[in-house]
């Protein structure tokens, strides 16, 4: 009988105490808005972050309560935009797929090295170091933690430079948050040119630390029709809602590091400079040298340390020695 007892006081208790947990969870429901869970469901679920919020639900409450655009997730793409206008039943745009671009072309092979490093592996703990162990000082440090944080292993390093591999990148936007020298940009998925360097100095500088340096020559400006590429801080930029995808960018940059995607564009790779061009090179250098003679050496962006201070006469004497296809007089 005791033990009858015991386990009806204990089936007694729970089943109050259970009443009193469901009674509760009616008067502190939080209610949720029914098109949250179906947003969530929309997207991807790759959590990666890259629409700024903590993840797809975070993502998904943002939309509902209008702090994001239904087109938040970079990547859903089109498709994902257009499930979740329909459930919010507003409209969408068109939904341009991005991907990630490492901007830089400066490699073990041509880029110059201001000390060796045996700290950690790590892009941001190198740059404490006077910028990183490369001359350069908006070159890619190549210690590859864009490559760690990548959420669909995308990224590799390769020759001390990160290279993106376009069919994985899903244009998220985490390498570009994680890069300290911010030379990873996001670019249209399908162009299929882009500039592979960041270099904001004179050209005659950029020439005494790397072979790849654009030296801002202007010559693919001249025969870019659509006005899509300009330059700005001696450093070549395209404007892709105005590039025609020509290509012909990439046949007159004097230092081939205009790139052309293999069988994206309409035009040949890079072919030898015309000594018209050769000349026009030689030209914008020297007087760029004369520029440089008048003004102290200054680094954009980064301290001025990383630079490797050279002369105005080593400047001068460095332009014949890289100068391709043309001789100084």
């Amino acid at each position: 009988m005791d033990i009858l007892f015991a386990l009806l006081c204990f089936a007694g208790i729970s089943m109050v105490l259970g009443l009193m947990l469901a009674v509760a969870s009616k008067i502190f429901a939080v209610k949720v808005d029914p098109r949250i869970p179906e947003i969530t469901d929309v997207l991807p679920g790759a959590n990666c972050g890259g629409c700024g919020f903590a993840g797809c639900s975070a993502c998904a409450e943002a939309i509902v309560s209008g702090a994001a655009k239904t087109a938040a997730c970079p990547v859903g793409g089109q498709s994902c935009a257009d499930a979740i206008a329909a459930i919010m039943g507003t409209q969408t745009g068109t939904v341009t797929r991005m991907r990630a671009q490492v901007m830089c072309s400066g490699g073990h092979d041509n880029a110059k090295q201001k000390y060796l490093y045996e700290g950690p592996h790590d892009c941001a703990a190198a740059m404490r170091l006077g910028g990183g162990p490369k001359e350069c000082p908006n070159g890619c440090i190549g210690f590859g933690s864009c490559a760690l944080l990548c959420p669909n292993h995308a990224i590799t390093v390769e020759n001390g430079i990160a290279v993106v591999h376009a069919d994985k990148c899903f244009g998220c936007g985490i390498c570009v948050e994680s890069c300290p020298k911010r030379i990873i940009k996001l670019i249209p998925f399908d162009a299929p040119v882009h500039v592979g360097c960041s270099s904001l100095d004179r050209g005659s500088i950029t020439r005494t630390y790397c072979e790849a340096g654009c030296i801002g020559c202007m010559l693919c400006t001249k025969v870019c029709e659509s006005g899509a590429i300009t330059v700005k801080d001696s450093i070549a930029s395209i404007n892709y809602d105005l590039c025609t995808h020509c290509g012909k960018c990439a046949e007159k940059c004097p230092r081939s590091i205009i790139f052309v995607e293999e069988g994206k564009c309409t035009v040949a790779p890079p072919a030898p400079q015309a000594a018209e061009d050769a000349q026009n090179v030689t030209e914008a250098i020297r007087e760029d040298a004369k520029q440089n003679a008048d003004a102290p050496l200054q680094t954009k962006d980064t301290p001025a340390d990383t630079v490797p201070q050279e002369s105005s006469t080593a400047n001068e004497e460095a332009v014949p020695e890289n100068t391709e296809n043309a001789d100084l007089p």
